[in-house]
């Protein structure tokens, strides 16, 4: 099903050609990363990595030191939520559940929920860019949220070459642009958020292909910025490595 996947996204990608086809890219350090996580949702703040998994019976927010892979701090969901992607926001957590319709504000500190909000579709992606928050829920589509309020302010439609790209799932803002894994590929696009073009896309078979694991959903998921060093972290559904790499673009 995987190998499925892969080609039909090859298929979108490869539509027409485009002027930089993907981006190069470098490892930088390889970190542990812990086997039993379903990543769904994954960003790095104030020297820690904050980690969404999914499942039901098995979802939690976690907090994640990030030299041995060790969670410091979780929460766990009630079972009827399948966790899905999360971002911040001031002092707070943000997070989605798949197809209950329901997000969650979590106070970082202290991992106590805060609050709820609802929101119609299915919960994919989180992420935000110092403004809005921004959601994709396994379509062509990004919402972008007003992060006091969560009503849609606007949304966009990804493309490549013209042509719409589904499955969009985990996403991070980093330098003006939204990074976003491509669900059951090993491909993350690069977007522009304004139009939803994709500039171009991180190729990320050569990591995929390194990881024992037999489990057809342990796909590419999960992509963490560090502002403050410049770092970009990058893992997968039970991986068990994360990997910091560079873009030599």
């Amino acid at each position: 099903m995987r190998r499925l996947f892969s080609a039909l996204a090859a298929l979108i990608l490869a539509v027409a050609p485009a002027a930089h086809a993907e981006t190069p890219w470098t490892v930088v350090a390889t970190y542990p990363h812990d086997t039993s996580a379903f990543t769904e949702g994954l960003i790095f703040l104030d020297g820690w990595l904050y980690e969404s998994t999914g499942q039901n019976g098995k979802s939690d927010i976690r907090q994640v030191n990030l030299a041995d892979g060790k969670v410091v701090r979780s929460v766990s969901l009630p079972s009827r939520y399948f966790g899905e992607g999360m971002t911040h926001w001031g002092k707070e957590l943000v997070s989605l559940s798949w197809r209950n319709g329901t997000g969650f504000r979590w106070d970082r500190a202290t991992f106590r929920q805060t609050g709820t909000f609802r929101y119609s579709g299915e919960g994919w992606g989180l992420t935000q860019d110092g403004k809005r928050l921004i959601m994709s829920d396994g379509s062509d589509e990004l919402r972008f949220l007003d992060p006091r309020t969560f009503k849609e302010v606007r949304r966009i439609s990804v493309t490549w070459n013209g042509k719409p790209v589904r499955l969009v799932n985990e996403l991070e803002y980093v330098k003006g642009e939204i990074l976003a894994n491509i669900w059951m590929t090993d491909y993350i696009a690069r977007i522009d958020p304004q139009s939803g073009r994709i500039i171009d896309v991180i190729n990320l078979t050569a990591l995929a292909r390194q990881q024992k694991v037999t489990d057809s959903d342990a796909v590419l998921n999960g992509i963490a910025y560090d502002a403050k060093q410049d770092r970009l972290f990058v893992t997968g559904k039970y991986w068990p490595n994360l990997y910091e790499i560079r873009l030599d673009r």
